[in-house]
């Protein structure tokens, strides 16, 4: 039996985005389902405002000491970002953006103790128009790029400051050629393991020498910036030979340009793994497992008509998220409820199901932490261990902590919007009201009976505001903190 469009939509919006709040479940009734992918993946004809938002009456609000300074103060800025999660409308956008941030790792600590906590936090997170400098951050050129062409994405994270901060790229020199870039360009970039030998990342990072940074004028300067630039007389000018083809004619060696020209040594090694035929195979088998499921096998014959819409699209990842988001494994039943919620998506989506008004980002920060999440800050390289990794007793515990925190900040509103919707005449109405208000894997029928026996427990049932006001937070941290609501 087909299932109702709401429950279609919910599925769509929570993979694909972050969940719904009402608005945007109202906004995507009106589109059939090719139309709401088509909304979703074209983004770019929704005004992205959602920045001015802050601050604004009837949105999430902040923590900030001082001035809000999400391009100089890391907590701002991951507070910035929770905040578009929750109120853009462009979900998808910031989904993608999750995503690039997971497979691009780059962490703030290690940028924090080579430049400071404010410079760190301008690489990673500044916006070119708030910016003195124009810097745009690594974020928003992940943001930029969310749905773009892959190949640009490599060049612009191979020039990215705090990647090359990161990975050691500024440091990359003729003499002495520094391997990580180059490792994890293939490694963890684009083809994956198994597909390049041990003397390729020495090629590779060869390759890169001279891939530096600048940082001219004067150290009073605001204005002042870190920014990529090619040093010529840094980079190594002998051939390159890999393993595996470079160039179409099968040809495996870069040959040894002039220095001046030594740039474009990158350049052919960025599109040599660009069309190698294991990326879009590993790119797919991630983007599977993100957005369909994390359970059973990958079909082969959907990594054959991914990798098929990769290479005739000319590496458009517009065109294979729309193939993602239209497939039959996506919209198969079997497929609902298969991929257990990162931190930031629990926390996102139980504000967007449970309320914000009243409450503060700035606390979603420490509980993000003790679940295993701070944004901006991968563990390593290959960025967070997903699935049931996220589910430790400690973690667990802090995600039903925070569902208590949200649910009782927000008891007021919730009591306030139970009886609008008359739905605090029993415990019956009550709980269905909940459920359909925080869509999840359907409930057993003991499960059930719990929660209508703690509707029940302690007084009879009236429905009164100060009973709502007690026991509709508890339902709803119950149903938040349950193992059925932690799958997306």
């Amino acid at each position: 039996m087909a299932l109702p469009l709401d429950r279609q939509l919910e599925h769509l919006l929570r993979r694909a985005g972050f969940g719904a709040r009402q608005d945007e479940l109202d906004t995507f009734r009106r589109q059939s389902i090719r139309g709401a992918v088509d909304l979703l993946t074209d983004f770019e004809r929704i005004p992205d405002d959602v920045d001015q938002r802050i601050g604004q009456p009837g949105y999430a609000s902040m923590t900030i000491r001082g001035q809000f300074s999400p391009q100089a103060v890391i907590g701002d800025a991951r507070q910035r970002w929770l905040f578009r999660m929750v109120h853009t409308d462009r979900p998808l956008q910031e989904k993608m953006t999750l995503f690039w941030h997971n497979h691009f790792a780059t962490a703030y600590s290690k940028i924090n103790g080579l430049i400071g906590s404010e410079e760190a936090t301008r690489y990673l997170a500044a916006r070119p128009d708030e910016d003195p400098g124009g810097v745009r951050g690594q974020l928003e050129m992940l943001r930029d790029n969310a749905l773009g062409n892959f190949r640009q994405m490599l060049v612009d994270i191979s020039q990215d400051v705090a990647m090359s901060f990161w990975l050691d790229g500024r440091t990359n020199v003729r003499l002495r050629p520094q391997e990580n870039y180059g490792r994890e360009i293939m490694e963890l970039f684009t083809m994956g393991v198994g597909n390049y030998t041990e003397s390729d990342v020495y090629a590779a990072a060869r390759v890169f020498t001279g891939w530096n940074l600048a940082r001219p004028g004067a150290a009073t300067d605001r204005a002042r910036r870190y920014a990529f630039q090619y040093f010529p007389a840094q980079h190594d000018t002998g051939d390159k030979t890999f393993s595996f083809p470079i160039y179409p004619d099968g040809n495996r060696t870069i040959r040894g340009r002039a220095a001046a020209d030594g740039m474009q040594d990158g350049m052919d090694l960025i599109d040599a793994l660009v069309r190698h035929p294991e990326t879009p195979r590993y790119i797919g088998r991630k983007l599977y497992r993100f957005f369909i499921s994390e359970t059973g096998q990958i079909d082969e014959r959907w990594l054959q008509r991914f990798s098929f819409v990769y290479f005739q699209s000319g590496y458009d990842m517009r065109a294979v998220i729309r193939e993602v988001l239209l497939s039959g494994e996506f919209w198969d039943q079997a497929s609902y409820y298969t991929r257990l919620s990162w931190p930031v998506e629990f926390v996102v989506r139980a504000i967007k199901d449970v309320g914000w008004r009243g409450f503060s980002l700035g606390d979603a920060l420490t509980p993000l932490s003790n679940m295993g999440q701070n944004l901006y800050e991968p563990p390593e390289v290959a960025g967070w261990d997903s699935g049931r990794a996220w589910f430790s007793t400690g973690s667990m515990l802090a995600r039903m902590n925070f569902a208590a925190a949200l649910a009782g900040n927000q008891r007021f509103n919730l009591a306030t919007a139970a009886r609008s919707a008359s739905a605090g005449g029993s415990p019956e109405s009550l709980l269905a009201y909940v459920l359909e208000g925080m869509p999840c894997q359907d409930f057993d029928g003991p499960v059930r009976g719990e929660l209508l026996d703690y509707l029940r427990s302690t007084t009879a049932w009236t429905g009164s505001a100060a009973q709502l006001q007690t026991k509709l937070p508890g339902l709803v941290r119950l149903v938040a903190g349950s193992p059925e609501y932690q799958f997306v």
